[in-house]
């Protein structure tokens, strides 16, 4: 498994930004994908988006989509997530996760190493 810290949260206005950054304690950091979900309070766990080993490939969630940018630098074993346009609805707790995958590929579910959160606020 993988060690994740994810950091770059707080508390915004509607209308802001905020990147939020997740690094992983791996050698070969690129054999993963890696994806971000969110987790709000009384809810499940909803990915947000993902992207493959290479960051050739992306996916998004629609109530993302044109909002957030995911992207990764594997010289540095991180992924960001570049989240504009923040709404109130976009509060919650935000978990970077890493897969192992074998392909050029985007998975949605499947990921076994998860970092501990951090906090995403965004006010009215």
């Amino acid at each position: 498994q993988v060690q994740l810290v994810e950091s770059g949260g707080g508390l915004v206005q509607a209308g802001g930004s905020l990147r939020l950054s997740c690094i992983a304690s791996r050698r070969f950091f690129s054999n993963y994908a890696m994806g971000w979900f969110r987790q709000a309070p009384g809810k499940e766990r909803d990915f947000v988006s993902a992207i493959s080993r290479s960051g050739s490939s992306t996916y998004y969630a629609d109530s993302v989509k044109g909002r957030f940018t995911i992207s990764r630098d594997n010289a540095k074993n991180t992924v960001y997530l570049q989240m504009n346009s923040l709404k109130p609805e976009d509060t919650a707790v935000y978990y970077c996760a890493a897969r192992f995958y074998g392909l050029e590929a985007v998975p949605v579910v499947g990921y076994d190493s998860w970092g501990q959160g951090t906090q995403v606020t965004v006010s009215s």
